[in-house]
C-alpha cells in the first residue's frame, strides 16, 4: 500500500512508536527509528525489522527535547532514506504529581518532548513534502488529549497541545496533498503505562494484572487495553490514499473512554 515512502517516527525503539513503524515497513515503507535505548538493542531492532519488512531501516538518536537535533533527525531521515513521506510524532514521556508537587523541571521536559518536538519535526518536514506534493503527519496524542484525568497536569497539557497543532497544521496543508491527523490512544500496555499498573496493584494489594483490571475498570468501559498492532493498522490507513481527505481529526480509539 505504502511502498517507496519513506517515514519518519519519532520514540520508535519501543511501545506504540516501534507498533506503527512494523506496520509502516509491512505495508512497504522505509523507516527511520528514533530513541533512547541501549545501542546493542536497537541494532537488534532494526536489523529484526528490516529483515522481516524487506524494506531499509535506519537508526538516529536525536534528543527530542533539544529543538536543534529535531532538525538534525529530519535532515538525517531525508539523506538516509532519499526524501520524507510520512511523519509520525509519538516520543513522550510521563510522570504523576499533583500541580503543588509537579517538580517544575519535570513539567518542562514532559512539555518539551511530547509537544514542542512534534512542532519542530513538522517546521523541518513541511517544505520536503510540500515539494513532493504529498505527505502524511501523525501526531500520537492520547485520550488524555481530549480529557483530562488528576496529577497528570504536564501530560494532559502536552497532549491537548498536540491535538490544536494537530487541526492548525491540517488548515494550514489544506488541498497540497498533505494531511494531518493525531491518533487518540487509551490505556494501551506500554513501558510507559506499566508503572501506573504497578503503582495501582500495590495500593489494592492484588497482583499486576488484576491491577491492570482495576486501571481499565476506571475509565475504558471494554475492560480490555488498546492493542499496538491495532494503533500500527490505523495509522497505515491514515497514509493511503482512502484517508486522502481525512484530516485535522483526533481520534479516540479508547474502548469506549470518551463516549462516557
Amino acid at each position: 500500500m505504502l511502498t517507496g515512502r519513506r517515514a519518519l517516527i519519532t520514540g520508535s525503539t519501543s511501545g506504540i512508536g516501534l507498533g506503527v513503524a512494523r506496520a509502516l515497513a509491512a505495508a512497504g515503507c522505509s523507516v527511520m527509528l528514533n530513541g533512547s535505548r541501549e545501542a546493542a538493542a536497537v541494532e537488534a531492532t532494526r536489523r529484526e525489522l528490516e529483515g522481516q519488512a524487506g524494506v531499509p531501516v535506519a537508526y538516529h538518536q536525536a534528543d527530542l527535547t533539544r529543538p536543534a537535533e529535531a532538525e538534525t533527525l529530519v535532515a538525517a531521515t531525508v539523506a538516509q532514506l532519499g526524501g520524507l513521506d510520512i511523519l509520525v510524532n509519538n516520543a513522550g514521556i510521563q510522570f504523576t504529581a499533583p500541580v503543588e508537587d509537579f517538580p517544575p523541571e519535570l513539567w518542562d521536559r514532559i512539555i518539551a518532548l511530547n509537544l514542542s518536538s512534534a512542532f519542530h519535526t513538522i517546521h523541518h518536514a513541511l517544505p520536503t513534502m510540500k515539494a513532493g506534493g504529498w505527505g502524511r503527519i501523525l501526531n500520537v496524542s492520547s485520550v488524555h488529549g481530549l480529557v483530562a484525568s488528576v496529577r497528570k497536569a504536564a501530560y494532559v497539557t502536552a497532549k491537548h497541545g498536540l491535538v490544536g497543532l494537530t487541526k492548525v497544521v491540517a488548515l494550514e496543508t489544506a488541498g497540497q496533498g498533505i494531511t494531518c491527523n493525531a491518533i487518540c490512544p487509551g490505556w494501551t500496555r506500554t513501558e510507559l503505562i506499566e508503572p501506573q499498573i504497578v503503582a495501582l496493584a500495590a495500593k489494592l494489594g492484588v497482583s499486576v494484572e488484576e491491577g491492570g483490571r482495576a486501571l481499565l475498570a476506571g475509565k475504558q468501559p471494554s475492560g480490555q487495553f488498546v492493542a499496538i498492532e491495532h494503533l500500527g493498522q490505523l495509522a497505515v490507513f491514515l497514509c493511503s490514499n482512502a484517508a486522502a481527505q481525512i484530516t485535522g481529526t483526533a481520534i479516540p480509539i479508547d474502548g469506549g473512554w470518551t463516549a462516557q
